[in-house]
């Protein structure tokens, strides 16, 4: 071993404050504390709340919590448990971003009382690695999206006006114009994810595999410049995860199942479902005649309402023992793992594409806003999958969800002979990425010691 290999390296990881990026970073941290990183993990105390028991033991020493405090004396309207996007009131995007912004003093403070070997940051906070800089911190971004997503943004950017390189990829250029100049505090989105990857130390790590989107990681890697560097999928390691009675409640109901014969519909911790959206998959799922987990969630201001009061009447009646309705939380990983998933209805966050695709279950895509009908593209591309089209409304994005589509495409996907080429492609593309794991991590940690020897 050389002195590089022997020395402990200490990282400062600081993601933007949702569940969608949290969890990613949270992962990544994980997998270099078991290559000899030492692991400070910065966010707000009601994110760090939420992390805690996610860490066993066996992280504990190694990953430390360091507490970010946004100002909320100038800001009453956004309270310490509104320092998270989870549950946050659409309208206060802007003042969290802003109140982040404000927060970069105690972020220098925190750099220089630590003083990592190197900072690993996110997309929305360019004046971190500024703040790195300065300290002669080395500092690299970390992408949470797909490879596809943030090609499509920076060539918005950098070639406004010319096609997209790519057509399977195919988007509404004025929903991803919205995207990029939503603004805080005078500073759009666009020119937030600009700076911070201009800021980059040579390479940018991107949550993917290149079994999955090698042509979008090297176009990528032409449009900013920089080495695009892929973690892998970064999925949480099931033994890591607890049980509770609610779930050994599904997994005894899908042991009675037969094998690949069940969907599992979710659509992510920070999306809510419409009263409408809800009844189409409901009739959707009935029409389709195949078995189903359907965990469905509500927003903090709805909560007490129960599930039977926006289903259709007479539906739980009707599918019995055929379906499960789970409120608020399932263990996902779990089920999509067990034999008996054939399907995920899914609304195409990255991470749920990536899950999906680790455990080798199509996907029945759905997406609803953000980066999630890029992540549908991707699905179709590789032949994972297939996206229910919506009905009218100038776009897929924005037409209206019908059940006789869905329950066609979930019987395609689950039932019919199609749905066997998407199963064998998943399996093959499970496969190819478990082979290519460990040979990616290590790629990333080759690098990262590369940058924080330069600290020296």
């Amino acid at each position: 071993m050389n002195s590089s290999q022997q020395r402990k390296f200490s990282v400062l990881m600081f993601p933007w404050l949702a569940h969608g990026h949290i969890s990613p970073y949270l992962e990544l941290a994980k997998k270099l504390t078991n290559r000899n990183f030492h692991i400070y993990f910065c966010s707000t105390p009601v994110n760090l709340r939420s992390i805690k028991p996610k860490l066993s033991e066996k992280y504990s020493r190694c990953i430390e919590l360091v507490q970010l405090h946004l100002p909320y004396d100038d800001l009453p309207e956004l309270p310490p448990h509104y320092h998270t996007t989870n549950g946050l009131p659409p309208h206060l995007m802007s003042t969290l971003k802003t109140a982040f912004d404000m927060a970069s003093p105690n972020f220098s403070n925190i750099l220089r009382t630590l003083n990592p070997d190197l900072l690993i940051y996110d997309f929305l906070q360019p004046w971190a690695p500024s703040l790195a800089f300065l300290q002669n911190i080395p500092a690299i971004e970390f992408f949470t999206t797909s490879a596809a997503m943030m090609s499509v943004c920076a060539h918005h950017g950098e070639k406004p006006g010319v096609k997209f390189p790519f057509p399977s990829i195919y988007y509404e250029t004025s929903k991803i114009k919205m995207l990029l100049e939503s603004s805080s505090n005078g500073i759009s989105d666009g020119d937030r994810a600009k700076q911070c990857s201009d800021r980059s130390c040579k390479i940018v790590l991107v949550k993917s595999s290149r079994e999955i989107e090698a042509k979008y990681v090297d176009y990528l890697s032409d449009l900013i410049g920089k080495k695009i560097v892929p973690v892998g999928s970064l999925v949480q390691d099931l033994i890591e995860q607890e049980v509770d009675s609610e779930e050994t409640k599904i997994m005894k109901w899908l042991n009675t199942r037969e094998r690949s014969s069940v969907v599992y519909v979710s659509f992510g911790s920070e999306f809510f479902l419409s009263k409408e959206e809800i009844e189409e998959i409901a009739h959707g799922l009935e029409l389709s005649k195949v078995s189903f987990i359907w965990v469905i969630r509500f927003p903090k201001e709805e909560k007490g309402t129960r599930v039977e009061e926006v289903l259709p009447e007479g539906f739980l009646e009707r599918v019995g023992e055929k379906g499960i309705i789970v409120d608020g939380w399932a263990p996902q990983a779990k089920i999509l793992k067990h034999s008996s998933a054939g399907g995920f209805v899914s609304h195409c966050g990255w991470s749920s594409v990536l899950e999906s695709i680790k455990f080798g279950v199509p996907i029945v895509a759905m997406p609803m806003h953000l980066d999630q009908p890029i992540n549908a593209r991707i699905v179709e591309d590789v032949g994972v999958g297939v996206e229910v089209k919506r009905m009218g409304g100038g776009g897929n994005e924005n037409g209206r969800l019908k059940r006789e589509e869905i329950a066609k495409v979930i019987r395609d996907v689950v039932v019919e002979e199609n749905g066997q080429g998407l199963k064998r492609k998943a399996m093959e593309l499970r496969d190819n990425m478990k082979k290519r794991e460990d040979e990616e991590i290590d790629g990333v940690v080759e690098q990262l010691i590369q940058l924080c020897m330069r600290k020296e």
